[in-house]
């Protein structure tokens, strides 16, 4: 086998939280008064909390404090993982299911790569608490993507080199990420058009037949 790993990316990729986020999002930035919409939206996919935030307050007159930021971060982690709460195994489609049991059955390791703080809560709704064999994610990193840092760890976790590991990733910073860190990745959606993406891959089951694994 050309890998022994594989790291997912998790929103976009294993399951879709986007509504989710952008309903928390556009509820916090209402209550300040900032423009909020999808196509800003899109520009946070892949970004991490705090940077998310900067990218909202882009638009914004007021200038900030560091202690401002984290409580308006709070509010919009608060609501987003009340939202969570509406998730359930419905929302793991048999698709990528059959798939990571298939991907398991041939003997790779199955680990999550992500920089959100919700990773092991969205899993356990989802019915996969326990499921893969490390998680990386926003509560072990300080640094988020294009920085390779969440996908090294996951890596280090499960005890392989880069190289090893295939990463699966639907954002153009996660492909950049994996590239950044010596991985090989695969890209779906968005991703599967960067330049540096190794298999642009055009539904999760693809990865059975067209990554050479």
């Amino acid at each position: 086998m050309k890998y022994k790993a594989i790291i997912f990316d998790l929103d976009g990729v294993i399951c879709f939280t986007d509504k989710y986020h952008y309903q928390a999002w556009k509820e916090m930035a209402d209550g300040i008064g900032v423009y909020f919409d999808e196509v800003i939206n899109n520009r946070l996919r892949g970004v991490s909390r705090m940077a998310s935030l900067d990218i909202i307050l882009e638009r914004s007159e007021k200038n900030y404090t560091g202690e401002e930021k984290e409580k308006l971060a709070a509010q919009k982690n608060d609501i987003y993982k009340k939202l969570l709460e509406q998730m359930s195994p419905a929302d793991l489609s048999g698709e990528v299911k059959e798939a990571l049991d298939e991907l398991r059955g041939r003997g790779y390791l199955l680990a999550i790569g992500s920089s959100s703080k919700n990773t092991k809560m969205i899993l356990k709704q989802l019915g996969l608490d326990g499921y893969f064999d490390a998680i990386s994610d926003g509560t072990n990193i300080t640094r988020s993507k294009p920085d390779p840092e969440v996908f090294l760890k996951a890596a280090q976790f499960l005890g392989m080199k880069p190289e090893d590991c295939l990463v699966v990733e639907d954002a153009l910073a996660g492909i950049e990420a994996a590239a950044a860190g010596g991985f090989d990745s695969a890209g779906i959606g968005e991703a599967a058009t960067h330049g540096k993406v190794t298999y642009p891959i055009e539904a999760f089951s693809d990865l059975l037949s067209k990554c050479s694994l």
